[in-house]
């Protein structure tokens, strides 16, 4: 296994730098770059606009360029971005990266759980109209256009219900007198989610020892009193209401990634479990004589959970870097968004500091993919 970790290691650095060089001269080729932007302000002389193109290094060849620019990466350097001058690049990624990850990240894990779970048990008992119900449903869903499906939910929850706050971060106006800034009360719910999801995990693996009859009241005390806990800590720490802010404008984007990404986990596991289910061990489960739910959980959703598992991994990453429709649509300030900025301002130290980032947890969501294999199927082995 650490043999074959090391030559992973070693042919993901090899992909990562090929990536970088390709990807810089390719953004580098576009057209004119950032400091011809500022031409189009006529109080800035020409000669300001030189003088910042050789402060940016623009005046040197893109080959020139690309080199000194990956160079500085594997040094720590992403250097400055040129539309936030003088603003490390590392600080902004630093700052939108989590927003972007907390939001697809949290609705693709609940949206593969509850697909998940969905999908084996609609393959498990087939035939019924509750699946062929479930499955229009989920195809209307999974083949639905994100950006309408977007706008309609802002339509409904936001412009009708008024339930929620229609897009953007925060509301500005509940921050003019705050003390503390966006990202710590932002950094603080992650890591109280953090804490609880750690604490609920402790208990659903205790529960395990417990006889079958108190596992389900054990696990569900501990969801409970995880939620409790986060929410009495919020409460009576002053920010309750800033924390809320935040959190309020973070449901509509999670609840519609949610609803849109459930659809293709749940038919896709559907689909995975009845071919498991015609497997010639799964006759023999029965023939042995095994109750249901063990020959449903641990046999058949087992060996059905690996194409599931590949996409839920793979959406995640593709997500973080392709959420800017998801994030334009919502005004969410994340790393999506300011890609496509970075992008078409030319501002490339920030858009390879991007891509850079997404192409590492790309590489990264390969070999996390490979290595599930192996806990999911005992006959896969890496030597």
């Amino acid at each position: 296994m650490w043999l074959y970790l090391a030559k992973r290691f070693v042919l993901m650095l090899f992909t990562l730098v090929l990536f970088q060089i390709i990807t810089y001269l390719m953004i580098d080729a576009q057209p004119g770059d950032v400091a011809e932007l500022l031409t189009m302000n006529p109080d800035i002389p020409p000669g300001e606009v030189q003088r910042m193109r050789q402060e940016l290094g623009l005046d040197r060849p893109p080959v020139e360029r690309m080199i000194h620019w990956v160079a500085n990466f594997y040094r720590g350097n992403l250097g400055v971005s040129f539309t936030e001058y003088p603003r490390p690049v590392l600080d902004i990624i630093k700052e939108r990266l989590p927003r972007t990850i907390v939001l697809f990240v949290t609705a693709n894990i609940v949206a593969f759980w509850t697909g998940f779970v969905s999908g084996k048990i609609l393959a498990w008992k087939r035939g019924g109209a509750i699946e062929y119900g479930s499955t229009i449903v989920g195809v209307t869903l999974y083949t639905v256009f994100l950006p309408w499906f977007a706008l309609m939910m802002i339509w409904l929850f936001a412009v009708t219900l008024d339930w929620f706050p229609p897009g953007k971060f925060i509301d500005p106006k509940k921050w003019l007198t705050a003390e503390v800034t966006t990202n710590d009360i932002f950094l603080g719910l992650i890591y109280t989610a953090l804490i609880a999801i750690l604490f609920m995990f402790i208990a659903f693996i205790l529960s395990n020892r417990a006889p079958r009859r108190w596992r389900f009241p054990i696990r569900a005390a501990s969801v409970v009193i995880g939620l409790a806990g986060a929410v009495a800590y919020w409460a009576t720490s002053g920010y309750g209401d800033l924390a809320w802010d935040i959190l309020s404008h973070l449901v509509l984007p999670v609840g519609t990634l949610t609803v849109y990404a459930y659809a293709g986990t749940m038919l896709l596991m559907r689909t995975t479990m009845l071919e498991t289910l015609r497997e010639d061990y799964i006759l023999t489960a029965k023939a042995k004589g095994l109750p249901d739910r063990m020959v449903r959980d641990k046999h058949a959703a087992r060996n059905a959970l690996l194409p599931v598992w590949t996409g839920l991994v793979f959406s995640i990453v593709g997500s973080v870097g392709g959420g800017v429709i998801t994030e334009t649509v919502f005004s969410w300030p994340g790393i999506g968004l300011t890609l496509l900025r970075a992008s078409t301002a030319e501002d490339i130290p920030l858009a390879m500091g991007v891509l850079t980032i997404l192409g590492i947890l790309t590489l990264i969501s390969h070999l996390i993919v490979d290595i599930g294999y192996a806990f999911l199927d005992p006959r896969i082995r890496y030597s």
